[in-house]
């Protein structure tokens, strides 16, 4: 049985406030994980991350296997007691890099076979080596291992429905495998819905999944080349076949956009490298829309960031003009204080989010976020798929 606990505490008409509790601390759902492949969410202490509103982070799979190894990790503890962070870890299952390393990869039944980035040896993943992995790892929320297929071919035209169903038939075998092997492993362990834009593959995939029972269920093979509104139609179409007394987890989604609407159908748990890139490329997200520090027009903004935010780099006085300076002269100072405000600008958005659910004003928060970034609000997507 797992530790976790997962609390819904209302909804404010699809969208849910929810708690998952765990025996190294609380998460409020809905809730935005920082990103620390390698076991550092980039330029930022345990310390900050908890500061601005971090509950749990995440952690990947493939790449702490390679480096440092299993070894290391296990000899300070896990990978909590590795990175200095004690609060909950979830760790991706290394299926991701089957899509992402399409070109050093081979996938066959039992698992796949990589070319290792770092140095081209061949590395085996399997739903077996992927739970022992995560265990070793000490994870809170441990992955099943799933392919996740592309939405268009090499030659951009869309990868035919065949594969896709292929794909998401194999992903339920793992995880089955994945079930098994988790055994006597008391972290929750996630199912993924996979599927492509196809709705009769996701209702599929998840029927599969509910009937080999997880402790979550994660939506992923998104944000992979579909368009925004094929998007929003497999989540309008997925997220109310996952059960209502477990969390719902969109794998890799993170415009801030994408979270208002994804949180408008259902979902409770979000990662992406999004905020922390963009801060390392000068990419600022505010309530308005995105300053891009690079642009000459800010050489003489004496401004922060954004006037009101509580971040360290807009309550410490921090300019616009400075940061462009620092960006400019690739002082380590710049994306430091970038991520610090991007991850804030990230967790505040989740905290206020949690604010109007649990008030039942979510569709005047939504109405007033996309006016004032001037987007359009997005539609559902009917018809596709």
């Amino acid at each position: 049985m797992s530790r976790m606990q997962f609390q819904l505490l209302g909804n404010d008409g699809a969208a849910r406030r929810g708690r998952i509790t765990f025996p190294r601390g609380t998460v409020e759902t809905p809730a935005f994980m920082p990103v620390g492949t390698y076991g550092s969410v980039k330029g930022m202490l345990p310390g900050q991350l908890r500061d601005l509103g971090a509950e749990m982070v995440l952690g990947n799979t493939f790449h702490l296997f390679l480096r440092p190894g299993l070894e290391v990790i296990e000899a300070h503890g896990g990978l909590h007691g590795f990175m200095r962070w004690n609060g909950p870890i979830l760790t991706d299952s290394g299926g991701f890099q089957v899509f992402s390393l399409a070109h050093r990869r081979k996938v066959t039944e039992q698992g796949v076979t990589f070319a290792a980035p770092t140095d081209g040896s061949k590395v085996f993943l399997g739903p077996e080596e992927s739970m022992h992995i995560q265990k070793v790892l000490g994870s809170d929320i441990v992955m099943i291992f799933d392919e996740c297929p592309p939405v268009n071919g090499k030659d951009g035209q869309p990868v035919h429905p065949r594969v896709v169903e292929k794909s998401m038939e194999l992903s339920l075998r793992w995880a089955e495998r994945s079930k098994v092997a988790h055994a006597g492993n008391d972290a929750a362990l996630f199912g993924i819905v996979q599927g492509g834009v196809h709705r009769d593959l996701r209702t599929r995939s998840a029927e599969g999944l509910k009937q080999i029972g997880f402790d979550g269920y994660a939506i992923g093979g998104l944000a992979v080349g579909e368009s925004e509104a094929e998007r929003n139609a497999m989540l309008d179409h997925t997220a109310p076949q996952l059960p209502e007394d477990r969390p719902r987890y969109l794998m890799g989604v993170g415009r801030p956009e994408d979270l208002v609407e994804a949180v408008a159908r259902g979902v409770d748990m979000f990662d992406c490298v999004m905020p922390t890139r963009n801060a390392r490329n000068g990419h600022y997200f505010t309530s308005t829309g995105t300053v891009r520090i690079r642009n000459s027009k800010y050489e003489r903004d004496l401004r922060t960031i954004e006037e009101g935010c509580g971040c360290a780099a807009c309550a410490g006085g921090y300019s616009r003009a400075y940061l462009r300076h620092l960006d400019r002269c690739n002082e380590m100072l710049a994306p430091i204080l970038g991520t610090l405000h991007n991850l804030w600008y990230y967790e505040k958005l989740m905290a206020d989010m949690r604010s109007a659910i649990g008030q039942g004003t979510f569709a005047a928060f939504r109405e007033s976020f996309h006016a004032a970034r001037k987007t359009p609000r997005p539609h559902s997507g009917e018809g596709l798929g």
